[in-house]
């Protein structure tokens, strides 16, 4: 087992030379941790896969420091791709484009013609892969199917003797992945919700985008991560709770403490007499921050059985955040009736 090294903002070299010599290296971003390897080196890409566990038909996101780079792998830049960029780079917005055929091998691309690239908002992320001078594959930094990282300690936690190093630069500030949109079509597509939503997608490209195709089928190869395989799962189930049965689910909670836990905005913790809880703030852009640092607090905790986690309207950030619970609830709501039976 290697050991997992902890860098920072100040040892950028040393983790672009583990990156240059085929090793793993997790960066920071302003959505959650990556696993970095190089883009253009396929056998450290293949170890990004055992890192984490990772199903092999699930395409890579492929992060970049400048469009410049991008084009080193599409050519020409369409006119609405180069406005999206120009508008929500660097930033969460992660954009699908038709790639020139072998400049990105099939373990990146999961076979497809396409791929994802990302320009982060971390100047500490775009100093490492400018330094690498290529681009770096960036998958979430956890083992496949848990809560997404949103700290270097998230990312030791579950990838600790698997990759070369960390560089540690704090908590993240948004907390979910970025928006994915598919503009390899003819119409724009969103693929997985994110921070930047349909309506400032819309705004910046005068037209119409499509919102609501986040599921791929059993056979079919997705074309962005997060659309085929159960993600953010803790140990224990999670139960989504609608507004109206927070009442019934809270009593249930007090009668169940030891296997029961919460999470929710403050206004509902406030009244709940139960010690495992963890706040998600005040609204959907806290929820949306906090959401896999929650899902993680609990894994910590053998005991707990379910975690009751608060619903938000399905629009705007609520989207992204609903994205997520939905996907490690497997879609489970909470229903007095079905829980004690």
């Amino acid at each position: 087992m290697q050991m997992t090294k902890i860098y920072t903002k100040n040892d950028i070299r040393k983790a672009a030379l583990e990156l240059k010599m085929g090793e793993l290296v997790a960066f920071p971003t302003e959505t959650v941790y990556g696993l970095g390897a190089d883009a253009t080196n396929e056998k450290a890409v293949k170890r990004v896969y055992l890192a984490k566990g990772r199903p092999s038909d699930n395409p890579l996101i492929v992060t970049v420091s400048s469009i410049e780079m991008v084009e080193r792998f599409v050519g020409e830049i369409s006119t609405d791709a180069k406005k999206l960029m120009e508008n929500f780079w660097p930033g969460s917005l992660t954009i699908i484009l038709n790639i020139i055929p072998g400049s990105l091998s099939e373990t990146v691309t999961g076979g497809l013609k396409t791929a994802a690239f990302r320009m982060p908002k971390n100047q500490v992320t775009l100093d490492l892969i400018s330094e690498l001078d290529r681009p770096l594959v960036g998958p979430s930094a956890n083992s496949s199917g848990k809560p997404s990282p949103t700290t270097a300690e998230h990312v030791f936690h579950d990838l600790e003797g698997k990759i070369s190093g960390i560089v540690d630069d704090g908590p993240t500030t948004v907390g979910v992945e970025s928006t994915i949109i598919d503009m390899s079509t003819d119409i724009p597509t969103i693929l997985r919700p994110g921070a930047v939503t349909p309506e400032d997608l819309e705004e910046i490209l005068g037209k119409t985008v499509i919102s609501d195709k986040h599921k791929v089928k059993d056979k079919e190869t997705p074309k962005a991560p997060g659309m085929k395989y159960k993600h953010y799962a803790p140990n224990a189930q999670v139960l989504i709770v609608k507004d109206n049965d927070w009442q019934e689910a809270l009593k249930f909670a007090q009668e169940n403490k030891d296997e029961i836990a919460l999470l929710a905005t403050e206004d509902i913790l406030k009244n709940a007499k139960i010690k495992l809880k963890y706040s998600l703030g005040k609204d959907e852009k806290s929820a949306a921050k906090n959401l896999f640092a929650g899902l993680r607090y609990f894994d910590d905790m053998p005991q707990v059985k379910y975690i009751l986690a608060k619903e938000f309207v399905y629009d705007g950030l609520g989207m992204a955040y609903m994205n997520r619970l939905k996907k490690s609830a497997g879609n489970q709501f909470f229903n007095v009736d079905l829980v004690e039976n």
